[in-house]
C-alpha cells in the first residue's frame, strides 16, 4: 500500500494527513484560500512533499489514494453563489418548493426565509400526472417541456433540476424530460428527482433535488480542474470526495450527487470517532471538532455515526441521509461582541481565514476567541501554527480591551476569561443537543476531542457535563483528513412502499431491496471495488398509523422479509420509538414507509501501532514553564512536549502540553496520560484510568 492522504478544506486552514503502510503519519496545515481552494490545496502538498526531501510530482507519484473533504458546495449555498438554476414540476404546484412546509422552526423569533434556491420566474410547470400507484393520469406534454428548456435558454440557466408530484412510483415522465433539456440545452446540468431522491414527501424531495442542481454545476468545475492539475502534476492515484454521510466517493458520482457533499468536510470525524474510539474497544463516543470557524459536534452510538434525514443547509431541507452532525459558530476565529443588553457573547461570526484573529497580525481587529486563549496563556507563538505567522499579541491585548474590557468595565485578562467561559458553555450546549435530546446520558460516553483548538476546551466542557474520559488524538488537529483516510466508499438508496405492516407483500419488498442492490453494485463497480468487498445493510422507516415522523430499523436477514423479520422490526421500532420520544404504543397498528439500503465498498485502512507502556515518568518531555489562568488567577504550570511522551507517560495538572498544531490544557482537576497507541486520555485527577476505561468499554 501506498502513501494515503486526507485532505480537510475548512474555512481557516486545510489540513492534511499522510499515512504510509506501517501507519507512521505527517500532519501538515496551510491556511485556507477562500477565492480558489486548491491554492492551499497544493501549498499543503508541496509541504509534505518537502517533508520527505522530494518534488511535488515525485511525492504524489508515491501517493495511491487522496480522499477530499470539501466546503464548496457548502460555501456556495450559504452564500448564495450556486448555479443559476432552472426548475420544472407538475402544473398546478409551482409554488410548493418555496412555500416550503409552511412552519417556524424558531417558533418565537421574527425571521426571514431564506433565500430561495430558484425564483419563481424559474419555476416553470408542464402538463403531466402520475398517479399514487404509479399509473400515467395525464400523459406528458411535451410542447410544454419545450417552452422551458426555450425559457430557460433565455434566462442562461447553468442547471435545471426536474421534480414530479409522484414521479417516484414512475420515474418515465422525468427520463423524457431530461431527453428533451439535454437536446436543447445542451451542457446544462440536469437533475432528477427519480435518481437523487425516488421517495415521498413532495418538498423534501422539491428541495433536495433543486440543491444537487444548485451546486452540482459549481462542483464539477470545482473536481475537473482539481483532476486536471493533479493530473499535470504526475498524480495517478485513485481520488475520493467525502460524503455527508460519512462514506466517499468518486468525483464522476459527487459531480452527479453534488448535494451528497454539503457536509463533506465535518462527517470525517465521527468516522474517526470510530477508528480512535475503537482503539480502546469505545463503541459510544461523542466527537468534537473546534475549528477556526464552527465547532462539530456528532454521537456515535455501537461504533456506528448518528445518521439523519432531516438535514438543513442554509435553511433549505436535504432529505438524503447524512450523519447527524450538530454545528454552531464557535471556533478559533469566533468573534466576541457586546449584544444590546451589554452581555458578553461570543460568535457566530467568525474573523475567518482572512484577516483571521488580531494576533495572527493580517489586520484583524475584532476580539476572538484565539486572542482570548493567548491573554489567558494557553498559547505560545513560539508553537503556534509551528511558528509560521506573524503572531502578534500586543494585536490581540489590543482588540479584547477596546471590544470588550473597556465596554465592561473591567481588565483585559477578566474579559479574556469571560470569552473563554462564554463559548465553553456554548459547546456544551452543543453537546447536549446530540445527547440529551435525543435520550442519550453523555455520562456514559467517551468525549473524543478534535480540531487545533479542541483540547484546550475539553476539560470544561466534559466538567459541566460530567462526561467521564477524554481521548484526545494526536492528531487532533487534523481530525476529519484522518477520518477521511479510514471512510469506506458508500452510497445510500431509498424507494417508498407505503404500506400497512398487515399488508406487505414480501415478495415486492424483496424485488425493491434487490433493485437498489445491484444499482449500488453497479456504481460501485464503476469506482473499481470488486464484489467481495462490499458490503449491503438494509433497513426500513416504520411509523405508528397517522404519525408524521418515521422511525428507521434494520431489516434482518439481508433484506429477506418473513413473519419473524416482520416482528423482529415491530420490536426494534417500538424499542427506538421509546428511547426517542419517550413512549411507545406496542399495540397500536404500524405502517412501513420507506425501504432502504447502505451499500459499502471497504478500503485498506490505516494502521494503528501500539506502543509498550515506558512508565508513569515524564520529565523528560518537560520544556519550561508558563503563567496561565485557572481558577480565576495565573499560575506558574510545567509545559511539556507532546511529541516526547511515549506510552505510559503520565501529567498531572495543572499543565500544558504543546505540539505543532495542537495545545491541551490539562486543568488543577484533571490528569493526563498518553496511551499505548500515543494518543492521550484526560481524565479527573486521582481516577485508576485503565479501570475507568474498561467500565466504557
Amino acid at each position: 500500500m501506498g502513501l494515503r492522504v486526507g485532505v480537510d478544506v475548512g474555512g481557516t486552514f486545510t489540513d492534511f494527513l499522510v499515512a504510509d503502510a506501517q501507519g507512521n503519519a505527517g500532519i501538515f496545515k496551510t491556511s485556507t484560500t477562500p477565492r480558489d481552494p486548491t491554492i492551499g490545496f497544493f501549498r499543503g502538498l508541496e509541504k509534505a512533499a518537502q517533508a520527505r526531501s522530494q518534488t511535488l510530482a515525485d511525492f504524489l507519484g508515491q501517493v495511491e489514494v487522496i480522499v477530499h473533504g470539501t466546503t464548496i458546495t457548502t460555501n456556495a449555498t450559504l452564500t448564495g453563489d450556486g448555479a443559476v438554476t432552472g426548475f420544472v414540476t407538475t402544473k398546478g404546484f409551482r409554488d410548493v418548493l418555496n412555500m416550503r412546509r409552511g412552519l417556524k422552526e424558531r417558533q418565537f423569533e421574527k425571521y426571514a426565509p431564506p433565500p430561495a434556491l430558484v425564483p419563481r420566474h424559474r419555476i416553470r410547470v408542464v402538463d403531466e400526472r402520475v398517479s399514487v400507484t404509479g399509473a400515467v393520469a395525464r400523459p406528458l406534454n411535451e410542447d410544454d417541456v419545450s417552452a422551458a428548456a426555450k425559457y430557460f435558454r433565455e434566462q442562461k440557466v447553468e442547471a435545471v433540476a426536474v421534480s414530479f408530484l409522484w414521479s417516484f412510483r414512475n420515474p418515465a415522465h422525468e427520463l423524457r424530460v431530461r431527453e428533451i433539456l439535454e437536446r436543447e440545452l445542451p451542457g446544462v446540468y440536469i437533475s432528477l428527482s427519480t435518481e437523487i431522491l425516488p421517495q415521498i414527501r413532495v418538498y423534501e424531495r422539491h428541495s433536495t433535488t433543486a440543491l444537487n442542481a444548485y451546486v452540482g454545476p459549481v462542483l464539477a468545475r470545482y473536481l475537473k480542474r482539481l483532476q486536471q492539475e493533479l493530473e499535470q502534476r504526475r498524480f495517478g492515484g485513485a481520488l475520493l470526495i467525502m460524503q455527508s454521510n460519512g462514506g466517499v466517493m468518486s468525483p464522476e458520482v459527487a459531480q452527479r450527487f453534488a448535494s451528497n457533499t454539503l457536509l463533506s468536510g465535518p462527517a470525517g470525524a465521527p468516522m474517526a470517532g470510530v477508528f480512535y474510539g475503537g482503539t480502546h474497544g469505545f463503541r459510544n463516543v461523542i466527537t468534537v471538532d473546534m475549528g477556526g470557524t464552527s465547532f462539530d459536534v456528532a454521537l456515535v452510538r455501537d461504533a456506528e455515526p448518528s445518521v439523519t434525514t432531516e438535514g438543513v443547509i442554509g435553511g433549505h431541507r436535504i432529505a438524503s441521509p447524512i450523519l447527524d452532525i450538530h454545528t454552531i459558530g464557535a471556533g478559533g476565529g469566533s468573534i466576541a461582541w457586546i449584544d444590546s443588553g451589554g452581555l458578553l457573547a461570543v460568535g457566530p461570526k467568525s474573523a475567518g481565514a482572512e484577516p483571521g484573529p488580531a494576533c495572527y497580525g493580517r489586520g484583524g481587529t475584532k476580539p476572538t476567541v484565539t486572542d482570548a486563549q493567548y491573554l489567558l496563556g494557553y498559547l505560545d507563538p513560539a508553537f503556534f501554527e509551528a511558528g509560521e505567522l506573524d503572531f502578534d499579541g500586543e494585536a490581540a491585548h489590543r482588540a479584547v480591551e477596546q471590544h470588550v474590557a473597556k465596554p465592561l468595565k473591567m481588565d483585559a485578562v477578566q474579559a479574556a476569561a469571560g470569552i473563554y467561559d462564554i463559548v465553553n458553555n456554548n459547546m456544551a450546549a452543543a453537546l447536549g443537543v446530540v445527547s440529551v435530546q435525543r435520550g442519550y446520558d453523555p455520562r456514559e460516553f467517551v468525549l473524543i476531542v478534535a480540531g487545533g483548538a479542541g483540547p484546550i476546551h475539553a476539560a470544561p466542557i466534559a466538567r459541566e457535563l460530567q462526561i467521564p474520559l477524554i481521548l484526545i488524538p494526536r492528531a487532533s488537529s487534523v481530525f476529519c483528513a484522518a477520518g477521511m483516510l479510514i471512510s469506506d466508499l458508500k452510497h445510500d438508496y431509498v424507494r417508498t412502499y407505503a404500506r400497512d405492516f398487515d399488508q406487505i407483500d414480501p415478495a415486492e419488498v424483496e424485488r425493491l431491496f434487490a433493485e437498489m442492490a445491484a444499482a449500488a453494485r453497479k456504481v460501485l463497480k464503476t469506482e473499481h471495488v470488486a464484489d467481495s468487498r462490499v458490503e449491503i445493510t438494509y433497513t426500513a422507516d416504520i411509523r405508528y398509523v397517522g404519525q408524521f415522523n418515521e422511525v428507521e430499523v434494520p431489516v434482518p436477514s439481508r433484506g429477506r422479509i418473513s413473519q419473524a423479520a416482520l416482528k423482529k422490526m415491530a420490536e426494534d421500532f417500538h424499542r427506538r420509538h421509546d428511547g426517542l420520544y419517550g413512549y411507545s404504543m406496542r399495540g397500536a397498528a404500524l405502517e412501513l414507509i420507506n425501504l432502504r439500503i447502505t451499500a459499502r465498498g471497504r478500503t485498506e485502512k490505516p494502521k494503528q501501532e501500539k506502543y509498550q507502556r515506558q512508565g508513569g515518568a515524564s520529565t523528560h518531555a518537560r520544556i519550561g514553564r508558563r503563567r496561565a489562568y485557572f481558577g480565576g488567577r495565573f499560575r506558574d504550570v510545567p509545559v511539556y512536549d507532546g511529541l516526547k511522551l511515549d506510552a505510559g507517560n503520565r501529567i498531572a495538572g495543572p499543565a500544558i502540553v504543546v505540539q505543532p498544531t495542537t495545545t491541551i490544557i490539562v486543568p488543577p482537576d484533571f490528569d493526563l496520560m498518553c496511551d499505548d497507541c500515543m494518543n492521550y486520555l484526560m481524565y479527573g485527577k486521582g481516577r485508576n484510568v485503565d479501570r475507568l476505561c474498561r467500565a466504557l468499554r
